[in-house]
C-alpha cells in the first residue's frame, strides 16, 4: 500500500516544490484540502492524524499549531520551518551531517528539515570542527546570497510585481543587519560551535540558487591545518554521498550563483592561498531543493524506509 501524506502549507513556494517532486510516484498517496479548507482546523486536524506523514510547510507558530493537533503516535512529521530546528526531541533532517544521522532520521517521528543557509554552512564547517582540524571556539564568519525566492511570495512579488507595495528593482541587497537571524542558533547548535557565527546574508536578482562562503584565515590558528587537510576532510565526509559532493577541478576561476539551481544536489569547494594560510570554502545549492523542498523529500524517503532518492534531482 501507497503511504498517505499530506503537506500543510502545500500552495506555498516550498510547498508547490514538494509536490512537483511528489507528483506521479506510485508508492505515495497525497491528501489534499479544498482550498475553503486549507486553513479550516478540524479539516486540518483530520488530515494531519490520517497522514503517515506530514511536511509542514507553515510559519513557526502555525507549524508548533499544527503539531499539537497530531493526536497519535504514528504519524512522522517533518517541519520545514524554523520551529523545531535546535528543539529536543527534534531530530535534525541533514542525512549527511555526521555518521548516524542518517539513522536517526529513519528512525525519528520527529524530524526538523533545516534551513537553506545552514545547510552550505554546516556540510563546510561540521565536519572540519569533528575532525579537530578547526577549534569548536574559532570566530567562524559566513556570508551568503540567495535567490529571492527564498523569501517566500512576499519577496518574489517584490522582485517580480511592480505594483507590490515594496516592489524593487535593486539588483543585490543585503540584510540582518543586526546580526540576529533565526538561522544562526542553527548554525552554532549543529556544528557544536562556541560562538555564534556571524552571519551576512544577502538576496540578488535571480529566482534560485544560492552561495555560502565561509573564509578562514588558517595561518591564525594553533596548529594551522593545510589546504590539502582541509579538503581530504571534506572529501572524506561524503564520499559515500550522492547528493554531497567536493569539487576537485583545478583551474575554476567563477562559480555562479546558479550553479546548482533546479537540481537538489550541494557542491562544495576549497580555494586557497596555501603560503599566506588562507583558505575559502564554498556551498553551491538551490536554495529550493537542497536548502528546502529536496531535503524535505529526502527526509520524507528516509522516513518512510524508500529509496532516499526518489523523485530528487540528483
Amino acid at each position: 500500500m501507497s503511504a498517505q501524506v499530506f503537506i500543510d502549507g502545500g500552495a506555498g513556494t516550498t510547498g508547490l516544490e514538494i509536490v512537483e517532486r511528489l507528483s506521479g510516484r506510485s508508492d505515495l498517496s497525497l491528501i489534499t484540502l479544498a482550498d475553503n479548507k486549507r486553513k479550516d482546523a478540524a479539516a486540518r486536524r483530520e488530515a494531519l492524524n490520517d497522514a503517515d506523514a506530514v511536511i509542514l510547510c507553515l510559519p513557526d507558530d502555525a507549524a508548533r499549531e499544527a503539531v499539537s493537533l497530531i493526536a497519535n503516535d504514528r504519524t512522522r512529521v517533518i517541519d520545514a520551518s524554523t520551529a523545531h530546528r535546535t528543539a529536543p526531541g527534534w531530530t535534525y533532517g541533514f542525512a549527511e551531517l555526521a555518521p548516524g544521522q542518517r539513522a536517526a532520521i529513519a528512525q525519528s517521528r520527529r524530524i526538523s528539515n533545516p534551513g537553506c543557509y545552514p545547510t552550505g554552512f554546516l556540510a563546510l564547517v561540521r565536519p572540519l570542527v569533528a575532525a579537530g582540524l578547526i577549534p569548536a571556539d574559532w570566530p567562524f564568519t559566513t556570508n551568503a546570497t540567495s535567490g529571492y525566492s527564498g523569501g517566500g511570495k512576499a519577496m518574489i512579488a517584490a522582485f517580480e510585481d511592480p505594483d507590490a507595495p515594496d516592489a524593487t528593482d535593486t539588483a543585490f541587497r543585503i540584510y540582518a543587519l543586526g546580526l540576529g537571524h533565526k538561522h544562526v542558533s542553527e548554525m552554532q547548535a549543529h556544528a557544536a560551535l562556541a560562538h555564534p557565527p556571524i552571519f551576512m546574508p544577502a538576496v540578488a536578482r535571480t529566482y534560485r540558487g544560492m552561495i555560502v562562503e565561509v573564509p578562514l584565515q588558517l595561518c591564525a590558528m594553533p596548529e594551522a591545518p593545510s589546504l590539502g587537510a582541509i579538503r581530504d576532510a571534506l572529501t572524506e565526509a561524503y564520499a559515500d554521498s550522492a547528493l554531497v559532493s567536493v569539487n576537485v577541478e583545478d583551474g575554476l576561476s567563477l562559480i555562479t550563483l546558479e550553479r546548482q539551481a533546479c537540481t537538489d544536489r550541494l557542491e562544495l569547494f576549497v580555494f586557497g592561498h596555501e603560503s599566506a594560510g588562507q583558505v575559502r570554502l564554498v556551498a553551491a545549492l538551490d536554495n529550493l531543493g537542497k536548502g528546502a523542498a529536496g531535503a524535505a523529500v529526502q527526509n520524507l524517503n528516509i522516513s518512510l524506509g524508500l529509496d532516499e532518492l526518489l523523485g530528487l534531482r540528483a
